[in-house]
Order: structure tokens, then sequence, then C-alpha cells
């Protein structure tokens, strides 16, 4: 495991709706690119047991944050980057117990950035597609 993931973890274990209530875990950060997952549970499911959207888009939001903010963990300076905008566009209902989100750099200039996620299932089949815009705040 990366110096940089295991900053990552630390950093982004305050963000415990994410972490704690939600059980996303940060699998790697990479420059300007992260992976997430959740190990889905019956929390995780709305009234007709399917995985709720929110699940999906706070999976998102975690690798985005990772992902943005990646250059900020490798000098270990204050997080810079937030979402100011997100459109989600839900795809397919996941199969399985396992989502991954990844987050790829489309952009990423002085004041936003434009961030991609993919959610996949555990048969890696996509479930939901991410854009996110972000802001730097300092």
């Amino acid at each position: 495991m990366t110096n940089l993931t295991l900053k990552a973890r630390e950093v982004f274990a305050n963000d415990r709706y994410a972490t704690e209530a939600t059980n996303v875990v940060i699998d790697w950060v990479e420059a300007h690119a992260a992976q997430c997952s959740i190990a889905l549970a019956p929390i995780h499911r709305n009234a007709l047991g399917a995985v709720m959207g929110g699940v999906m888009f706070t999976l998102a939001d975690l690798a985005f944050a990772a992902s943005a903010n990646s250059d900020r963990l490798a000098e270990d300076a204050q997080l810079a980057w937030v979402s100011l905008s997100s459109s989600i566009q839900y795809l397919s209902q996941p199969k399985g117990n396992t989502l991954v989100a990844k987050s790829t750099c489309v952009k990423q200039g002085r004041t936003t950035c434009v961030y991609n996620i993919n959610i996949t299932d555990e048969n890696n089949n996509l479930a939901a597609i991410i854009t996110t815009t972000g802001m730097r705040i300092n």
C-alpha cells in the first residue's frame, strides 16, 4: 500500500458519514485518481431491496475527494478541493455485494476541476456514471 493511500485513509477518516455510517473504504490513491469500495449490507438497500442511490453517490463523492486532493495529500498540505456540483446517471441496478468507484481527472486547473467517477458492481457491470466539478477553497 502506498504512502499516499495511507495518508488519504488517515485524513478522510474524518469524513465520518462516508467512512463510519456508510462504510466506504479507500482502496488506493494515485496522482489525480482514486478507487473506493463498499461491501453492501442490508442497511444500504431501499424498501425494494435495491441499492439506494445515496449510497452510490456517497461512494463516488469520497472517490472524488481523495483523487482531487491527491496532490495536497502528497505534500502533507491542507485539503483544497471540494465538490461544487455533481451529476449522476444511474445505469443499472448493481448485482452482488460489492461496489467500486474509480475516479479519474478530466482537467484540474487553478480554481476548478472536473472528474469522472465510474461505479461498477463485483461483476464489473457499470452501475452509475458521475461527473463532479470541484472548486479550490484555499
